[in-house]
This record gives C-alpha cells, sequence and structure tokens, in this order.
C-alpha cells in the first residue's frame, strides 16, 4: 500500500477488502423527551473512499456523543457512501440520481444540528463532501455545525475550508473542533487509536454545538 493510500484509503477500483461501515445509525432517545424538544443531530461520514479512516473516525464520534447521555438529544450517523450523488451540474448517468438527490436533501433538512467528519486533501475538504453540500441550502440555513477531522494536521485546513463554504449556505459553525492526527492518532496512518486528550475538545464541542441547536430551533419556528 502506497503513503497516498494510508492517508486516504484506496480508490473503489483499487480496493481488494472493504472495512464494514455502520450504516445510517440511529441512538436510542430518552422516552421521557416531550418530541418538540427534541434535538436531531447528523454525524456526517464525509468520504466515501473504500477502506477511508472516516468511518472509524465517525463511529468514534457517534459512540463519544452518547456515551454523554444528553437528554433530549439524538445522533444519527449519516453516510455520504449511501448517497450516489452525481457532480453537481453534470449529466445525470445513473437512473435514480434525482432520487438521491431528493434523499439526500430529505435527510440533511430532518436536522436540527450537524457534526461533518472531514480528511483534508490539500489543504481544502474532500471533494465528494463539497459536491453533496452543493446540494443544499434551504435543508441547512440557520442550522449549527461542528467539526472533526484528521490528516497531517488534524484536519485543520480542511476546517477552515468549510467555515468559507457554510458562510455562504448559513450554517452557523461553533469554534471548538475535533482534530486527529495521521502521525499519533493512527497506527501506521490507518488503524485509528485516539489519545484520550481529544475528550476534552469533543466535550466542549458538543456543549457549544447543542447550546446554538436548541438556540437555532427557536429561531426557525
Amino acid at each position: 500500500m502506497g503513503l497516498f493510500d494510508k492517508l486516504f484509503g484506496r480508490k473503489k477500483e483499487q480496493s481488494v477488502q472493504q472495512q464494514p461501515v455502520q450504516k445510517t445509525t440511529t441512538a436510542p432517545v430518552t422516552p421521557a423527551a416531550p418530541k418538540e424538544d427534541l434535538l436531531k443531530i447528523g454525524i456526517v461520514v464525509g468520504s466515501v473512499r473504500e477502506e477511508r479512516n472516516a468511518a472509524a473516525v465517525s463511529k468514534w464520534m457517534y459512540d463519544f456523543a452518547n456515551k454523554r447521555n444528553d437528554t433530549t438529544v439524538q445522533y444519527e450517523l449519516v453516510d455520504l457512501e449511501d448517497y450516489n450523488l452525481p457532480l453537481l451540474g453534470s449529466e445525470f448517468a445513473e437512473p435514480d440520481a434525482e432520487g438521491q438527490i431528493k434523499a439526500w436533501s430529505q435527510k440533511m433538512a430532518s436536522y436540527d444540528g450537524y457534526i461533518f467528519v472531514t480528511p483534508e486533501y490539500n489543504h481544502a475538504t474532500g471533494g465528494a463532501l463539497k459536491n453533496a453540500l452543493d446540494y443544499l441550502k434551504p435543508e441547512v440555513e440557520n442550522k449549527p455545525a461542528g467539526f472533526v477531522g484528521y490528516g497531517s494536521l488534524g484536519g485543520a485546513r480542511a476546517h477552515e475550508n468549510l467555515r468559507l463554504i457554510f458562510g455562504e449556505l448559513g450554517v452557523a459553525d461553533v469554534r471548538t473542533a475535533v482534530t486527529f492526527s495521521l502521525m499519533s492518532d493512527f497506527e501506521n496512518m490507518s488503524e485509528f487509536k485516539p489519545a484520550d486528550y481529544h475528550a476534552g475538545n469533543a466535550d466542549q464541542m458538543l456543549d457549544q454545538l447543542l447550546s446554538w441547536s436548541r438556540a437555532f430551533k427557536k429561531l426557525r419556528k
């Protein structure tokens, strides 16, 4: 496996074995939570490469969030791989392209806030996530988002790239981000073994995201 494959995973046509990914997973909700008070947070797996690190990082974030036992909050994993979105503006090659676009739009519209898990490619977020975001506007407007990244610098430059995009989409991104280093939080740049200190940033990011999600939900009413 070459260095690029270790960093970002193999392309689909090169992959010989795909790691299992937990698809659109929803955590149990506290039964006593009134429906009108329930916050729905989508954790977006922002890479579609096979043997990607995004799957393990997203699962870590999902498990961490649920272990907090936040009342009236429901977390859900949303995998870009489940939506075969064409390049925006290109001719639809798949017969169900319009259905995929509609399903993606409806899924993202159903949330009150988001956590975007992204690798860093060439000082920016990945092309698949950028393309998926280009299909959205009213679905995510006046909603907050947090970031989880990984890369040589923890995905920090991908986060800054997303902040510019979200400014145009009307998404309010929180300050604190979770940044995993390919050098210290992955073994051989592929097996995810995060350091314990990331829990502090994850907690702070979630605290900010949930408080903003409640405030913006009232604003949208």
